[in-house]
């Protein structure tokens, strides 16, 4: 069984924010997938249901962003699962606005519900990092990321919140690359290939009509033509 976890903040003032990112992936996926009703379990909201030939769990948090690992650790330890079979969607300030990238293990780079789960379970997790770009100085973070996404923000964030649910059966079987190239797919799809012209032929031309004088052949001799200039 699978458990992906989606970072974010509970309440509705959180709900389109930047650092919310996380559950607005899950949320994509149980809709696309005919996953269960969200239900209250493990100190956040918990959805049932398959990815492909898997078995997948789909958690959101509701202990608040710095607190997350509480809920994934007794969700983990209910279902028996090993945090290798964790994936965790969050948000990415390294990454520019549109860019996804996916990790396994490693540091946690400040980001408080990384930490967390760092704290309770372990590191040994996949990461979707899901790129919103940064606000350029560190002391602007805080609000940049509890700051809703903009109108500019919706195409390409619509783009890849659908291209992680195409790709998410992929990634529950374990296909990084595949999962990416859904994502990809969504992001940039390929452009139509226009048709090519017709050939242009041009229409045969028409031979001017002979006049009277080249109904005949002119004659070779002198004196015919001469007679016939008179005839």
């Amino acid at each position: 069984m699978l458990l992906f976890v989606g970072l974010g903040n509970p309440g509705r003032e959180h709900a389109k924010q930047r650092h919310n990112i996380g559950f607005m992936a899950l949320d994509r996926i149980a809709e696309d997938h005919g996953f269960s009703p969200w239900r209250e379990k493990f100190q956040g909201l918990l959805a049932e249901g398959r990815l492909g030939a898997e078995k997948a769990l789909l958690l959101k948090p509701q202990t608040y962003m710095n607190l997350s690992g509480q809920s994934v650790g007794a969700a983990l330890r209910f279902h028996k699962i090993e945090i290798a079979e964790v994936v965790v969607f969050h948000d990415e300030l390294d990454l520019a606005p549109g860019k996804l990238r996916v990790k396994h293990g490693g540091g946690h780079a400040g980001h408080n519900g990384l930490r967390s789960i760092h704290q309770h379970c372990g590191e040994a997790y996949a990461r979707v990092r899901m790129g919103i770009g940064h606000p350029g100085r560190k002391e602007l973070v805080s609000g940049y990321v509890l700051h809703d996404f903009s109108k500019y923000d919706a195409q390409w964030l619509d783009d890849m919140l659908r291209g992680c649910s195409d790709g998410a059966a992929k990634l529950a079987a374990g296909d990084d690359a595949g999962f990416m190239n859904a994502v990809a797919l969504r992001m940039a799809p390929p452009k139509p290939k226009k048709p090519r012209p017709a050939a242009q032929t041009a229409p045969p031309s028409e031979a001017p009509p002979l006049s009277e004088a080249q109904d005949e052949p002119a004659p070779s001799n002198p004196l015919d033509r001469l007679r016939r200039h008179f005839s």
